[in-house]
C-alpha cells in the first residue's frame, strides 16, 4: 500500500503555487500552475523520503485529513493528498541512441555517462540553462 501525505497548496499574489507537507517539515516545492505544482509535489515527496531513508532518519506516518482539519497553517491552503511512490527515484535502465561523436565528447568530460546525462536532463528540465 502506498502512503498518501497531506500537502497544502497556496499561491501568494505574484508568485507560483507553493506546496508544503505538514508531516515533513522542509519538504517544499512550487509550480507555475496547479498541475505543475502537483507533479513537483510528487517528485519532492519521493526525493525527501528517499533522502530520509538514505540517512536512516525515521519516516513519519502520514496524518489523516481528519487529524489536520484544525491545523492553523491550513486555513488559506488547498489541501490535496500526494502519493509517496517509493520507486520514483530508483534508477531505471533505458536504451538511448547517440552519435559516436557525442558519446566521445561526453566521455572526454565525464567519468560517468549516466550521471552526466541525468544531470544534463535535470538542468534542461529545470529551465536553468547556464
Amino acid at each position: 500500500m502506498i502512503d498518501r501525505y497531506v500537502a497544502y497548496i497556496r499561491r501568494d499574489p505574484g508568485s507560483d503555487y507553493g506546496v508544503e507537507f505538514p508531516d515533513l517539515p522542509g519538504c517544499v516545492t512550487a509550480g507555475s500552475t496547479i498541475d505543475e505544482a502537483l507533479a513537483m509535489a510528487e517528485d519532492a515527496l519521493a526525493g525527501h523520503l528517499s533522502v530520509m531513508a538514505e540517512y536512516g532518519d525515521p519516516i513519519p506516518r502520514p496524518r489523516s485529513l481528519e487529524a489536520l482539519k484544525d491545523d492553523p497553517e491550513r486555513t488559506d491552503a488547498t489541501v490535496v493528498l500526494v502519493a509517496a511512490d517509493p520507486d520514483l527515484h530508483k534508477a531505471e535502465r533505458v536504451n538511448v541512441m547517440l552519435s559516436r561523436s557525442l558519446l566521445r565528447r561526453i566521455d572526454a568530460v565525464a567519468p560517468n555517462r549516466s550521471r552526466f546525462l541525468a544531470e544534463a536532463a535535470e538542468q534542461a528540465l529545470s529551465g536553468d540553462r547556464n
